[in-house]
């Protein structure tokens, strides 16, 4: 089975599986989306979803965000993770926002990358769900998903990104990156599936009878 054959079974069982594609991370514009997509770094969307009502109740814009010290905002969201680098980050990024970008969120993936604790899967993340724009947002769990069902050899997030972006329609980006991502939680989780127990492995790879071997990134 080719690469791309195995990349239109991914794309039919999940477009069937899910039609719809909620953002997982509740915000109400592209500030709150950043700051949440932040926060989500080494954390689950579950706990960021319970603190960032307390946060946004503290300052829910760059101008007020700003205005807060680090300590105040690392007192909020210490149970995301990270929490000095990541308090740091949002009170540096407020700043720049507030005073280079008249509060704006920049619509443009390298402005976003330039900010304070935002990467390119962050910066990407804002892109497509905030913007709408095409993007494949790739973090270690999608990466892991990806040599399973064979997608990609890459044994980085930088690889595994060019191999999709290459087997995929530009304009799925957007919601295949969140199917592939509701797939693993539900279905083909680290230390369950093992690329050999759901759905998707056994279609991609049917004959294939003991756990894979991930190449970390």
């Amino acid at each position: 089975m080719t690469r791309a054959e195995r990349a239109l079974i991914v794309s039919k069982i999940l477009g069937k599986h899910y039609p719809e594609t909620p953002v997982p991370l509740d915000h109400k514009d592209n500030f709150t989306l950043l700051v949440a997509v932040l926060l989500s770094a080494q954390c689950t969307d579950e706990r960021v979803n319970k603190v960032t009502p307390k946060l946004f109740k503290l300052a829910d814009n760059p101008k007020d965000m700003s205005k807060k010290t680090p300590d105040e905002i690392y007192k909020i969201i210490k149970p995301c993770g990270l929490g000095p680098q990541k308090s740091r980050a949002i009170n540096k990024l407020s700043n720049i926002l507030y005073e280079s970008y008249d509060c704006q969120v920049p619509e443009d993936i390298k402005a976003l990358e330039k900010l304070p604790g935002v990467g390119h899967k962050t910066a990407s993340v804002v892109i497509s769900q905030g913007f709408g724009h095409p993007a494949f947002p790739v973090d270690t769990h999608i990466h892991r998903l990806a040599q399973r069902w064979g997608l990609t050899r890459g044994k980085n997030v930088k690889q595994t990104e060019k191999d999709l972006k290459k087997l995929f329609p530009r304009d799925s980006w957007n919601q295949l990156h969140l199917q592939i991502i509701f797939w693993g939680r539900e279905f083909c989780q680290a230390q369950q599936c093992h690329g050999i127990s759901c759905k998707i492995c056994k279609a991609t790879f049917p004959k294939r009878s003991s756990p894979f071997s991930h190449k970390k990134p």
